[in-house]
């Protein structure tokens, strides 16, 4: 069953973006439920206007919770959170 989604905006070639989805990758290790999903802002120009300058953006369960660089504070603070909500 999954509990929610968490959405990691980046684009090929950034370095805080690799750094984002390592540390995603160790948070969501301890927390079953969650599924990942990467979105290359490279391919809709709507998203690059909208994202180019604060990658890597986190949304976790459809609310951005960290930009540029990542919190693990606030990333684990909004799994639990939206673990504890369903």
């Amino acid at each position: 069953m999954s509990v929610g989604e968490v959405v990691l905006y980046g684009r090929p070639g950034c370095h805080l973006c690799e750094e984002a989805r390592e540390l995603l990758g160790e948070l969501l290790a301890e927390r079953p439920g969650f599924a990942l999903r990467e979105v290359d802002i490279e391919r809709d120009d709507e998203l690059l206007r909208r994202y180019l300058e604060r990658i890597p953006v986190i949304e976790v369960a459809g609310r951005v919770v960290s930009e540029l660089v990542p919190d693990p504070t606030a990333i684990s603070a909004a799994l639990l959170n939206t673990s504890e909500q369903r």
